[in-house]
């Protein structure tokens, strides 16, 4: 789980951990991630270092794993600049929230390649669908558009492998990144996002989802 230390990351560590799965909780400041996990008072809580714009970060912490690694990932972390952006600020953005999803993925996918089974879950917006009423969004929804694409083309290629990719929306949710006023707290966004992770073996796959059901893009 990236991006696991706060707001809606850190819901899904605790919903995941309350179903008694084995989490390992990633962020970019391991001081931050093992606060967090010990926030929660459970076993099977792990903190695991992971910066995703980092390709020796992200190859260190697969490394840190049993060689089996693990059967789901959720990429979360994500960065939303805000206002004028400069050309470092929007290289940031896609290194983090499109390429850092890939990133992450072609790190993890061999061990489901050779159990035959895994559930990968790449967090999205609900503005990246032409069907929301919301224009704007600069980079951080086209980068996130980008994410939604990179799912799809991930999931065809892994047909038949017994791998689930989806593209997830938790919707807009009071956290650090939605703010005070957005209208669905982060255990709703969460929640979608945790259906993702359980889908059963015939559940879908290539698609893009907001509480199970699926949006236009």
């Amino acid at each position: 789980m990236t991006g696991g230390n706060r707001g809606i990351g850190f819901q899904v560590v605790r919903l995941l951990s309350g179903l008694g799965l084995e989490v390992f909780l990633g962020s970019r400041d391991l001081d931050a991630g093992a606060a967090a996990a010990a926030s929660l008072g459970r076993a099977g809580v792990t903190p695991v270092r992971i910066d995703v714009a980092d390709p020796a970060s992200v190859a260190e912490a697969r490394a840190s794993l049993a060689p089996e690694g693990v059967d789901v990932l959720v990429n979360n972390a994500a960065i939303n600049p805000r206002g004028e952006v400069s050309p470092d600020v929007a290289e940031q953005a896609w290194q983090t929230n499109t390429l850092g999803t890939w990133r992450v993925a072609r790190a993890f996918l061999p061990p489901m390649r050779e159990r035959g089974w895994g559930r990968i879950v790449n967090v999205s917006t609900e503005v990246a669908t032409n069907g929301h009423e919301q224009r704007g969004g600069g980079v951080y929804r086209a980068t996130k558009v980008a994410m939604n694409a990179m799912t799809r083309a991930l999931a065809e290629d892994l047909d038949g492998t017994g791998i689930l990719v989806n593209a997830i929306s938790p919707g807009w949710c009071r956290s650090d990144m939605g703010g005070a006023g957005a209208p669905r707290s982060a255990e709703q966004g969460a929640a979608s996002i945790v259906w993702g992770v359980t889908l059963p073996d015939d559940g879908p796959t290539g698609g893009f989802f907001q509480d199970g059901e699926p949006l236009p893009w």
